[in-house]
């Protein structure tokens, strides 16, 4: 069942139009991996999805009583983001904000749940550490334990493994798998279009012509063939 279906989107910002027409819907369960060249508006799509920008044309429909303010997100960091000084606890619990609705303290059921991810993700040791002390990879999964504070249904990821050495790589790509395993459905940008292709469900290509559809059909497909053979593997 479509939790998210995008019908005749156009996407951008006010005159600067980066994606027309575009088509596709994310199931309950998916891992969809969202690949194409610098600027064909991979990280627009996502805010567009998250209601942080509008759309210009077309709809989105969330099915299910989905709230795009409860989904998880994982964005990329900056500079300034990485030295924040901050407790790991204190960061993941402020996944639960959209929780509190008009409440003004956390609640014991929050704080059990942002240990919970916590441990899920193996950083329960690191709770009292300040975040701008950790790792890249340690980094990241405090952010992918905050996202889980949001939403046990969705979570969105852009580029989550920029700037992580390839230990910290392999960890984190295993850390989301066993997320999706467990029911959570993926949405994740990435620019290395190999490890796409290993781990998605569903590739969505946007560029010149989109495409949507199994990564089967996108080895196969004319947007796949040309994608594969460039050099072009960009983020947004």
């Amino acid at each position: 069942m479509a939790e998210i279906k995008c019908n005749n989107l156009s996407l951008g910002y006010k005159n600067n139009v980066l994606i027309n027409n575009l088509r596709f819907e994310i199931n309950k369960g998916d891992y969809l991996c969202i690949v194409g060249k610098n600027g064909a508006g991979k990280t627009t799509l996502m805010r567009t999805i998250l209601h942080l920008q509008p759309v210009l044309s077309g709809n989105i429909i969330y099915s299910d009583g989905l709230i795009p303010s409860e989904i998880g997100y994982l964005p990329q960091q900056s500079i300034i983001q990485k030295d924040f000084p901050a407790s790991v606890k204190e960061i993941v619990l402020s996944g639960c904000q959209t929780k509190l609705k008009r409440k003004f303290f956390y609640s014991k059921r929050d704080k059990a749940l942002a240990f919970h991810n916590m441990k899920k993700l193996e950083i329960e040791n690191l709770e009292n550490k300040c975040y701008r002390e950790l790792s890249g990879g340690q980094q990241q999964r405090v952010l992918l334990a905050r996202a889980l504070c949001a939403t046990q249904r969705m979570i969105l990821l852009d580029e989550p493994v920029s700037g992580l050495d390839p230990s910290a790589t392999e960890k984190m790509y295993d850390l989301i798998l066993k997320l999706n395993n467990i029911g959570i459905t993926i949405v994740m940008i990435s620019h290395d279009i190999f490890v796409a292709l290993k781990y998605a469900t569903k590739i969505l290509h946007l560029g010149k012509e989109n495409f949507y559809g199994t990564v089967k059909e996108y080895i196969d497909s004319e947007e796949g063939r040309k994608y594969l053979h460039s050099d072009g593997n960009n983020n947004d």
